[in-house]
């Protein structure tokens, strides 16, 4: 059990009297356990003291004495292990909260107990309201559903089993929503309804829609179901719970792709007046004719002591490939009609792109299939050629999933980072190479070990609440690749632990133009500290997972104190 004292007077006998007026002294001091900062100039350390949020000095214990005072408050880690706190390189803050707000499909194992669930959620509300829940995933189901479409259910059992009440239930993807009976008659949807560019509606034979909405045929339902945060206070809670999700997993810094102008305001006004627990970096999701009137005042540098920074744009190009929405070169092996959806036109990423160089943005773009990904690097590279300036740099693709073997040493070239997601890989794993196939499985598929040897940089995350937001399970899965089963799954492209640990900090920080304050532990960065129950570079394999987050410090503050 780790020990917190408030003075430890023998330090103060070991520094003379003119030292300690000298030296500035510090809010709090961690010892006694392995530090790991992460920078070159002092690689490990006894001891870190900090005061007024930042770094104040890192090294040897008896060196940091004279930082301790009579407020000072010291903290004996026991021989635990701390590292620069934990960056989520691309998650959905907001959607984070909303999750823990609505009905959690993510763990159920087959159709039959989705179904289930979704009953027993009805028979405690009243008829009318709508049910809403999200993480399903048909290709993790056991057995396989029966009958479907492409593989995806037909609303048939469920509407049966909840008639009343209108279900809307988004996939694990993000991408992809099903619903009942109820909820498309109150959307008016079907058999000639059509679906709006850049989405599908799944239909029977007989041309009826099943209840499944791939990509932007969701709005047809998401129009009428209006979601769990229409208040201001709803909206609150999901961001007190999304922070508080954060903090106990260790994160300190969170890159939130992708947020309305109105919820960067309210993000604002938390930082202002110090309410925002997580540093938050957002990318803009908003259309080209606002970001053209507005981009300007909304390049947000550190507000509120470091907790919000805005000076990105989200965009899309594709789906995912769990919902066969990512878009290939090549047809998908298990739907050889299909190769995907493009969610938009060239034309539009172009003006976005110019908008972004010209006001000094990073662009940030979702690409998962590998015609989507050559489209994204094709329209950088020209980009960067029209504007061969700082304000082309660390631009990035969000995800990079599957990539042609030719356009993987393109990253490096262009100084594109990679920011992909650790337990995606494990978690897509059992349904990659029937979408795939094997060679473009083995050759393109989460190539971490391909786009480092390149010269790339990755950083990790986890995409949630796609997948949970905890960074050791992303840590695991990007050392070990394996699944849920054991099984290895192409592990010569797993990551080094030094490379999944920099993944986490000080690359994802510089992938934010924020290496100068983050991702490594030295004096005048900000002091965000994660402390953890064992040394991920060198405990045991299995261990990984097993490991605790014993505090969680923002800022030189304790956000999180493990009660065990």
């Amino acid at each position: 059990m780790i020990r917190l004292q408030t003075l430890i007077p023998v330090f103060l006998l070991l520094a003379a009297p003119e030292v300690l007026i000298a030296a500035e002294k510090a809010d709090l001091v961690l010892l006694g356990g392995r530090i790991v900062t992460l920078d070159d100039a002092c690689p490990t350390a006894e001891a870190l003291t900090c005061r007024d949020g930042r770094v104040l000095a890192v090294g040897a214990k008896a060196d940091v004495s004279k930082h301790i005072g009579p407020n000072t408050r010291v903290l004996d880690i026991a021989g635990k292990t701390a590292y620069p706190g934990f960056i989520e390189g691309h998650g959905h803050f907001l959607g984070l909260g909303e999750s823990r707000m609505i009905l959690d499909l993510s763990k159920v194992a087959n159709w039959q107990e989705l179904v289930d669930k979704v009953r027993q959620a009805a028979e405690k509300r009243p008829a009318g309201q709508w049910i809403l829940g999200r993480g399903w995933h048909q290709a993790k189901w056991n057995p396989p559903v029966e009958p479907n479409v492409e593989g995806y259910p037909i609303h048939t059992d469920l509407s049966r089993a909840v008639p009343d009440h209108p279900v809307l239930l988004t996939h694990g993807t993000g991408h992809m929503s099903l619903a009942n009976a109820k909820a498309m008659e109150l959307a008016g949807v079907g058999p000639e309804t059509k679906a709006p560019d850049g989405g599908e509606i799944l239909r029977d034979a007989a041309g009826n829609p099943t209840g499944v909405f791939r990509e932007t045929a969701q709005s047809l339902l998401e129009r009428v179901a209006g979601g769990a945060l229409e208040t201001d206070e709803q909206i609150e809670e999901a961001i007190r719970l999304a922070s508080e999700e954060c903090l106990r997993k260790g994160i300190t810094s969170f890159c939130d792709a992708g947020s309305s102008l109105a919820l960067i305001d309210r993000y604002r006004r938390l930082a202002e007046s110090g309410r925002l627990p997580v540093r938050l970096w957002v990318m803009i999701s908003a259309g080209n004719e606002q970001l053209a009137k507005r981009l300007p005042e909304y390049r947000l540098i550190g507000v509120g002591d470091d907790s919000l920074t805005v000076r990105a744009i989200k965009r899309f190009i594709d789906g995912a490939l769990g919902s066969h929405g990512a878009w290939l070169l090549e047809p998908y092996n298990d739907l050889p009609d299909s190769r995907g959806l493009q969610l938009s036109s060239l034309e539009v990423l172009r003006e976005t792109a110019r908008l972004a160089a010209e006001h000094d943005f990073q662009l940030c773009t979702h690409a998962i299939g590998d015609r989507a990904n050559r489209e994204v690097l094709n329209l950088y590279e020209e980009t960067f050629a029209k504007y061969p300036c700082d304000a082309c740099r660390r631009w990035r693709i969000e995800h990079a999933q599957h990539l042609h073997p030719d356009d993987i040493p393109r990253f490096a070239r262009l100084g594109v980072t990679a920011t992909m997601q650790g337990n995606h890989c494990t978690s897509d794993g059992p349904f990659v190479v029937s979408r795939l196939g094997e060679k473009r499985a083995r050759e393109g598929a989460y190539g971490w070990r391909s786009l480092l040897d390149a010269g790339a940089t990755v950083i990790n995350g986890t995409d949630t609440p796609v997948e949970d937001v905890d960074p050791l399970g992303s840590f695991y899965a990007s050392v070990t690749r394996r699944l849920a089963d054991g099984t290895p799954f192409f592990a010569e492209q797993c990551m080094t632990r030094e490379e999944a640990l920099r993944s986490y900090t000080l690359d994802a920080a510089w992938a934010a133009f924020e290496e100068d304050l983050k991702g490594s532990l030295a004096p005048g960065k900000l002091a965000d500290v994660v402390v953890l129950s064992s040394d991920l570079l060198t405990c045991p394999e299995e261990e990984i997972l097993s490991t605790r987050v014993e505090y969680t410090i923002v800022g030189g503050k304790i956000g999180y104190a493990s009660q065990e």
